[in-house]
């Protein structure tokens, strides 16, 4: 398979699925618990993190090296981000749906995360760190676009001890999916 087809890929996050790489043959999922991560007041920026948020130690950009944050997103032991996984998440950059968003300094990329944003919900898939922080700051930056863009949700796919600390928490799939039909209802419209 060369590349997953943009409506394929859109039609499976609009029902819940996200694909992952293992072992050379791609894998559909959709998890009994949803991580997802507050865009109100629950978000929480941990003191130490808004420490750094006022050092400015990055240039935070937006959607400016799709690719390359995905490259270090798959820079682990372990990934789920195959030749395939990047061609049809790059695809779906260049048609809109993918963003990326990158912390730069004099030394190059530092950190980012990329995700999916489809009507009022972003699916967030990975994000990675070279240099302390980059990551978290990423992820707050983020969150304040979403909010710009007036998202109702913010999907982790899974939680985890790293995201807890910004107010993220796990819903039954039955909720999950319940929120998600709400949140994309006003592109079905």
């Amino acid at each position: 398979m060369e590349m997953i087809p943009p409506h394929i890929l859109l039609g499976a996050y609009a029902e819940g699925v996200f694909p992952m790489a293992e072992d050379g043959e791609l894998m559909w999922f959709s998890p009994m618990s949803r991580g997802l991560i507050p865009l109100g007041e629950r978000f929480h920026i941990p003191r130490g993190l808004r420490k750094a948020l006022r050092k400015e130690a990055f240039e935070i950009r937006h959607n400016t090296a799709f690719r390359e944050v995905m490259d270090g997103c798959s820079e682990r032991e372990e990934t789920w981000i195959d030749p395939v996984i990047k061609d049809s998440y790059v695809e779906l950059h260049q048609l809109g749906f993918g963003h990326s968003f990158e912390c730069w300094d004099s030394e190059g990329l530092q950190g980012g995360l990329y995700g999916i944003k489809l009507g009022n919900v972003f699916f967030g898939e990975s994000m990675f760190s070279r240099k302390t922080d980059a990551s978290k700051i990423a992820l707050v930056n983020l969150v304040e676009w979403l909010r710009d863009e007036e998202a109702v949700l913010l999907d982790t796919q899974w939680m985890t001890e790293h995201l807890l600390q910004f107010g993220g928490y796990e819903v039954p799939r039955e909720v999950y999916l319940a929120l998600l039909v709400d949140a994309l209802e006003s592109i079905l419209d």
